[in-house]
């Protein structure tokens, strides 16, 4: 079992769903993130004020799955999210120790789905 966590671009969140709902990974979490990288942000003025704005919004992914998606999943992400531009994202796997289902009990691979 992995875990895959994404950071991708906002505006790609719907295109990423539909690829791995057609690469049948259905199940993920979701979350608004701040970040930055190589990006390193943007200078900005507001009101006559100027600041510098480093931390960038993303949304972050995470998705368990089993071994046998992990693949699918990972190039789902990656030939969606990619623009070829600085600030695409990043894809991280871990390895999974445990999943459990809460509803039914299920542990490992069976609770994943």
């Amino acid at each position: 079992m992995k875990l895959i966590i994404a950071y991708i671009q906002p505006h790609k969140l719907e295109d990423v769903k539909a690829a791995l709902l057609k690469a049948e990974v259905a199940k993920m979490s979701v979350t608004n993130s701040l970040g930055c990288g190589a990006q390193k942000g943007y200078h900005e003025s507001y009101r006559g004020v100027e600041f510098d704005v480093n931390l960038l919004k993303k949304v972050r992914l995470e998705i368990a799955v089993n071994e046998d998606f992990m693949e699918k999943a990972i190039d789902a992400i990656v030939n969606v999210a990619r623009t070829n531009t600085i600030g695409d994202g990043k894809i991280f796997v871990l390895d999974l120790k445990e999943c459990i289902r809460i509803r039914t009990g299920e542990k490992g691979h069976d609770a994943i789905g």
